[in-house]
């Protein structure tokens, strides 16, 4: 009689344990990069949070490379606004043709350091971007980091705004096609997915993109020779949910969702920080060529971007801007 007790006990749990699977409900983010990124790892981070803080209620699976949206690491964003995909992590850059303002964080040395991108990022400069989204469809949860971009190539080592003239340079958005014109290079926009091949075969001489997120974990050293850390662009990425999925949600469960896309973000920012930190060091020892500017060859590099920050600044607006800048000009006062 126990032994059947037992038996029924044990089928009744596995019934229960297929019922609680079974009524989880599927959420679907896409990221743009590979799954050894610090993209891939916030996410997967947040899949794991939601699950525990709605004892599992929600199942999110993650999609690198924008197998979503046909590899167009631009469309992403658009298809979450119109509810084609659940949930986003993407680079602002990224969202730039869906929502031009979002070039505000990327404008060519606006930042100098991590606390001053913590002061708009994580402060309310962020806000008004996030009410921009909102707009499109587009509920952001937390911002994490893609970084400050550092450039790479196969040609010579870039030491001044001159060594850029005539180099064939990958990009990923509209900004960055005019900052490299404004630096005499050839820009040529590519998905991230294309990208890898292209700098083996040639058809680019370089391109441009964070240490610690994309460069190491992507494997960037092993077809580039040449890496110069000029910070001249940063680049955060957020997390974001279609507000139709969001608006379906009661308030517990949005604030379950927020605190695990805060506490992913939190350790996504803290890892791609961390694997900064490292990189040059890892990379001069993969055989790269590392050039660290002076503060007088920034400054040259600066004035030289000076026309593509302008046409961009006016593009974001004024009200933007300035919230960033006197954001950024606190930090200092602290």
């Amino acid at each position: 009689m126990n032994m059947i007790l037992k038996a029924a006990l044990a089928a009744m749990l596995a019934t229960t344990a297929l019922s609680g699977a079974a009524t989880a409900e599927t959420l679907r983010l896409s990221h743009n990069t590979g799954d050894t990124t610090t993209w891939q790892k916030g996410a997967d981070k947040f899949a794991e949070l939601l699950a525990v803080n709605t004892d599992g209620a929600y199942d999110v699976r993650v999609f690198p490379n924008a197998q979503l949206s046909g590899g167009d690491q631009m469309k992403q964003a658009e298809m979450v606004g119109r509810g084609a995909l659940d949930l986003v992590v993407t680079s602002a850059i990224n969202v730039t043709p869906l929502v031009p303002e979002m070039a505000v964080f990327s404008l060519p040395y606006l930042y100098a350091n991590y606390a001053q991108v913590d002061a708009t990022t994580q402060g309310e400069p962020a806000k008004l971007l996030e009410g921009i989204l909102r707009e499109k469809g587009i509920e952001v949860l937390a911002w994490g980091e893609n970084g400050f971009r550092e450039v790479t190539n196969n040609v010579r080592p870039i030491k001044s705004p001159d060594d850029m003239k005539g180099l064939n340079m990958r990009v990923a958005g509209p900004m960055y096609i005019d900052v490299m014109n404004a630096l005499g290079a050839n820009p040529q926009q590519m998905q991230w997915g294309e990208t890898m091949t292209a700098l083996q075969q040639g058809v680019v001489d370089g391109q441009e993109n964070p240490i610690g997120a994309v460069i190491i974990p992507q494997q960037v050293f092993e077809v580039q020779k040449y890496l110069t850390t000029w910070h001249y662009s940063y680049d955060p990425i957020f997390l974001g949910v279609s507000t139709q999925v969001w608006e379906g949600l009661d308030e517990e469960t949005q604030d379950q969702m927020r605190s695990a896309a805060i506490e992913a973000m939190e350790y996504q920012r803290q890892i791609t920080r961390e694997g900064t930190d490292e990189g040059v060091s890892f990379l001069r020892g993969k055989g790269m060529e590392i050039y660290e500017p002076s503060e007088e060859e920034l400054a040259a590099f600066r004035s030289a971007t000076k026309p593509a920050f302008d046409t961009w600044a006016d593009k974001v607006g004024t009200e933007i801007v300035g919230s960033f800048q006197d954001a950024i000009a606190a930090t200092a006062a602290n």
